[in-house]
Formats: C-alpha cells, structure tokens, sequence
C-alpha cells in the first residue's frame, strides 16, 4: 500500500502557527510539506505545487476561501483534500460533518478517514469561471446567517437565526430575474434571493437548500420572492420550519416550496438580472453582476 504524502496549506491569519506545528507532528508525523497562503494567493498556487509535489492529502487550514481556492485547484486530480476549519462560516466543513474547533479532531479524521466524492458547482461571470463547493447567488445567503448576534444564539438558539434572517430580508429589494434551468425556455420571474448551492446547510443547522446533497451529480436552487409582511413571514416559516425542523420530525423527503419561496434543481443554470446585484461564492464578496452561468461537474472532488 502506497504511503499518505500530506501537504498542507494555512492561513497565517486563521491560526497561531506554533499551535498548528504541534498538533500536526502529533497527529500526521513530520513527514508533512507546508505552504503558507497570502493575500495575493489564498491557496491556489499553493495546491499547484502540492499536486505537483506527488501530495496525495492536501490539508486546508484556514476559512472558506482558503478551502474553495484548494478545492478548485485539486478539482479532477487524484489527491484528497483534508480540513482543518478555521474561519467563522466553515460552510463545506459543516456540511462534512468535520469537527470545528478542536484542531486535533480533525487531524484525526485526516489520518483515519476514506476519500469520498462529491461534486463541485461551477460559476462563469464576466470574470472567468471558478469553483464553489457550498452555494452562490444573490441576496439573503448564508453569509447573513453566519453573522447572527451571538448573545442572543445563545439565549434563544432557534430564534437568533429567525431573527437574523428578518433582518437580512428586510434590507433587500426585488428584481426582475430571466431563469433559464438546463435545457429549457427562459423563464421571467421576479425575486430579491436566489441561491444555487451544492450542500445546503449553514450556521445552526439552518438549511437553506435541503435537498441539496454533495454527491448527486446535481445542484438546488431556492428563489426568494416575498414582498410584504405576510410573506416574509411566510418565508421564515418555510425555511425554520417547513424545510428544517419540521422535516427532521416527519422525516420528510423534499423541500417544500410555497408563494415566497421556490425550490428547483438542475445541472445547469443560466441567470440574467435587471440590474447589476452583489454578488457571492461561498460566502465571500466577488462584486456586483449583472448575468452569469452555473453548472455542476459531478465528482470532481475527493475529500475526507
């Protein structure tokens, strides 16, 4: 049996090196080739010269950007990529069940785990293309979530997010969206959120996608359309409940879309929007847009 190469990458600005240099002697040995990202860099040249090293695990230290420029770069190669999160969203760890927090937790399931595949999504804009592994869109994103009042989580759990996401829905505006999903005709529909993910689930819990599943070979989408009181309100309840608690009781089989809320699914998907929006990869700011193009490639990544 051929012997693990580890490489690692990490965010000097995520974790204190000394800390970091111990648990890995500990947990992988000292047989462990280190690149450190950069401002300029968050981890793409960095994996380049893993994968060129013969790494066979490339380990991301750091937050959801240091991890999606690894997972884009070792995207149809034969490594692994291994986490240790260290930011504040950890969105793909989350949905990985990797342990946050505990630097020596997930070593451990470096070290013990069995590569799976799953997919990575795909976004072209004016800009090029690049990966995401967790969702993009507009408007109400997990981002928001992430950044839930941590007094009130954790006095009221549940609530802290309800109210987060009031919060958020509150500030945005609706827009003209022309929706063409795979092969079909162009739709014209009106909203002020659309995600397009392929894992669902953020901070909480919450799942925003929650029939999004990281190996189908397929990508959720969840339009926001409400406009009004009602409707927002209807919308909260759709996500909190309808889609969240309420299915893990029922243990219900597909999301539930209602007058605000829409969900799809497709391999494919191109938007164009009536004006230039904000827009977001994984949870980080990549400017306004005014169109662009999703796809899935199925299986593009291996991952413990």
């Amino acid at each position: 049996m051929t012997a693990t190469s580890y490489g690692l990458i990490w965010n000097p600005s995520k974790v204190d090196e000394e800390k970091l240099r111990k648990a890995v002697a500990e947990h992988l040995g000292d047989d462990v080739r280190w690149w450190e990202t950069t401002p300029d860099d968050p981890g793409h040249g960095m994996a380049q010269d893993a994968v060129a090293a013969g790494c066979s695990v490339v380990i991301a230290v750091g937050g959801d950007g240091t991890v999606r420029a690894v997972a884009e770069t070792l995207a149809g190669t034969d490594a692994a990529l291994g986490i240790v999160p260290q930011g504040t969203g950890n969105l793909l760890a989350r949905n990985l069940d990797v342990p946050l927090e505990n630097i020596p937790a997930a070593l451990r399931r470096i070290k013990g785990g069995e590569p799976r595949q799953i997919d990575l999504g795909w976004v072209r804009t004016d800009d090029g293309e690049r990966a995401f592994a967790v969702m993009v869109g507009f408007g109400v994103d997990a981002q928001m979530l992430v950044e839930t009042d941590d007094d009130l989580k954790d006095r009221a759990g549940w609530l802290a997010y309800v109210e987060a996401m009031g919060r958020a829905m509150a500030g945005t505006e609706m827009t003209g969206v022309t929706l063409t999903i795979d092969d079909g005709e162009p739709q014209e529909v009106r909203g002020h959120t659309l995600l397009i993910g392929n894992c669902g689930m953020v901070q909480g819990g919450v799942r925003l996608l929650p029939d999004a599943n990281l190996d189908d070979g397929r990508l959720d989408l969840l339009l926001v359309s409400a406009d009004g009181a009602l409707q927002w309100l209807d919308t909260v309840r759709s996500v909190v409940w309808d889609n969240g608690i309420r299915r893990i009781l029922t243990r219900g089989e597909s999301a539930v879309s209602t007058e605000s809320t829409q969900h799809l699914t497709a391999e494919r998907v191109r938007v164009e929007l009536e004006q230039p929006l904000a827009f977001e990869v994984d949870g980080e700011e990549f400017g306004e847009v005014s169109s662009f193009e999703v796809r899935v490639q199925a299986g593009a990544l291996n991952v413990l």
